[in-house]
């Protein structure tokens, strides 16, 4: 299966990760974890789950045709 990862770093410490197999925003901080209870309940999550079927589903459709035709 895929997996879409979306993580948000500052100062090199994630706070806060979209993971298409947890199918929801997680916090490492204490502002991420605010900002992933928020994000969850609001219109942020369904934009995350959309970029997995519009790039992420079609890019790997492409690529593995591409990977079907060498062989």
């Amino acid at each position: 299966g895929i997996e879409f990862i979306d993580s948000y770093v500052f100062n090199r410490v994630e706070h806060i990760r979209f993971n298409s197999t947890v199918g929801r925003y997680v916090g490492y901080t204490e502002l991420g974890l605010k900002n992933a209870e928020a994000w969850n309940k609001g219109p942020q999550l369904g934009q995350e789950q959309g970029e997995l079927e519009r790039f992420c589903k079609h890019s790997a459709d492409l690529h593995y045709r591409a990977i079907l035709d060498k062989t």
